[in-house]
């Protein structure tokens, strides 16, 4: 109840904003909803977003999965993480823009430049908080499992996996806020279509209504994802916690 009374409240303040300021450069909820409307009606919302959120998966998982596999690597060995680690302060500090704008120079305006692109910048963040989770990995049960003779598909299975368990669902969460924003980056930058293309035609055209038409449902799809997806997820894996407590 309190979400859509404050949701209610802040469609209310954009009304009023609409009402005393231009309607071309604010219009209002109604002029949105309309746009919306017409863009869903011929199809294009629905495709650029689909293709969009392809993006976002797609880049999303291959970041997750090098950035898993070294991250855990740095967080146990400790010469990897000395030679890793310029490397990923580097990373950690080079502006997204540069990183879009050399993939494009150096591989050209293709998908796989600009889906290379959001991974890399999304990769030195899952890297980092994968490897606090391995360097925090309980060494009792590392000797537990060395005198049950584990096997190593066993030690990952019930002692890794479930120990970097909230690490995973710490770098999913922040890991998609940041692939998301850049996704629409890349997709300004160098790409013929999606909902970052489709906001950048609408910006050159100044055409408000259907920049606001395309960001509005793009934000709807974060806060899906968000609610229905990640925030379960970081429950399931903190189940734990709650039945320790």
């Amino acid at each position: 109840m309190i979400r859509l009374v404050s949701l209610a409240a802040l469609v209310g303040l954009w009304q009023f904003g609409a009402w005393v300021s231009d309607p071309r450069r604010l219009p209002g909820p109604l002029a949105v909803f309309d746009a919306i409307l017409a863009e869903a009606r011929s199809g294009a919302l629905f495709s650029n977003m689909g293709i969009t959120l392809a993006r976002v998966a797609a880049s999303f998982l291959l970041a997750m999965s090098l950035g898993a596999a070294i991250g855990y690597l740095m967080g146990r060995r400790r010469l990897v993480d000395k030679l890793l680690d310029p490397w990923l302060v580097v990373l950690l500090n080079l502006p997204a823009l540069v990183v879009i704008v050399l993939a494009y120079v150096w591989a050209g305006l293709t998908e796989a430049a600009a889906i290379g692109a959001v991974a890399l910048n999304k990769l030195p963040n899952a890297i980092v908080v994968i490897r606090e989770g391995a360097r925090a990995l309980d060494p009792r049960l590392e000797e537990m499992a060395q005198a049950f003779r584990f096997s190593r598909g066993a030690r990952l299975k019930h002692l890794v996996l479930p120990q970097l368990a909230p690490y995973f669902a710490a770098a999913t969460r922040s890991g998609l806020s940041l692939v998301w924003k850049i996704v629409l980056v890349v997709e300004l930058l160098g790409r013929s279509n999606g909902v970052g293309f489709e906001i950048n035609m609408a910006f050159q055209l100044f055409d408000m209504k259907l920049l606001l038409a395309y960001a509005l449902p793009f934000v709807a799809l974060m806060l899906g994802v968000e609610t229905l997806l990640v925030q379960p997820l970081e429950r399931y894996v903190a189940r734990w916690r709650r039945g320790v407590a």
